[in-house]
């Protein structure tokens, strides 16, 4: 009988210790897994784009910053915002100073006002005439093209909707991860419903 009680015991207890055994094999999996992941060498940025009708809109940047909030890199800006329209018998003015609504962040944090034009050209580019899907990519490089040093990174994308109405995307990031899709969050300066959709579906994403 005491065999049979002892026996029984023995039982409950290997029986109670199962589910501990399964998830830590289960989490060692998972690390292992994990582990095994490649470490993300480039930063791809997408979004779909909507152009708008009428001025005051259409204007957006792609930027990274690292931990300090200093800008290492600007991906991309749009040409108005950089270059302006020159109409007869006007003077040449960025679009930023015309229009101080212009992506304002983006001109505040790159310092646009002490970059020549030539260092504005290497990033500026044409703002596209039909709806598409915008795709940029950051290999951990400044702006100079030499490689960026270990650490934590933030990845930036700003829109003018329309006027006062600017969009912020952000999402932090370090050199160490592995591949996958970084977590963004957004900020609406002032909301406008007829242009709400001209930047959407916003992903940035380490490959």
């Amino acid at each position: 009988m005491k065999k049979k009680k002892y026996f029984t015991a023995i039982l409950a207890v290997m029986l109670l210790a199962v589910p501990a055994i399964v998830l830590s094999i289960k989490a060692t999996n998972e690390r292992q897994l994990e582990s095994l992941a490649p470490k993300a060498n480039s930063l791809e940025v997408s979004f779909n784009y909507q152009r708008q009708a009428g001025p005051g809109s259409n204007q957006y940047a792609v930027w990274i910053e690292n931990e300090k909030g200093d800008v290492v890199k600007t991906l991309f800006v749009t040409s108005y915002t950089t270059k302006g329209r020159t109409r007869p018998g006007e003077a040449p003015m960025r679009g930023y100073v015309k229009r101080p609504a212009c992506v304002p962040t983006w001109v505040k944090a790159a310092k646009a006002e002490e970059q020549s034009d030539q260092q504005l050209d290497a990033f500026t580019g044409a703002t596209p005439q039909a709806d598409c899907i915008q795709t940029f990519t950051w290999d951990f490089t400044d702006q100079q093209g030499k490689a960026v040093p270990k650490g934590t990174y933030k990845v930036f994308v700003e829109a003018t909707l329309f006027g006062e109405s600017d969009i912020i995307y952000s999402g932090t990031f370090t050199t160490k991860d592995k591949a996958g899709e970084i977590a963004l969050t957004s900020e609406l300066t002032k909301p406008d419903e007829k242009h709400k959709d001209m930047v959407t579906n916003v992903k940035a994403v380490l490959k």
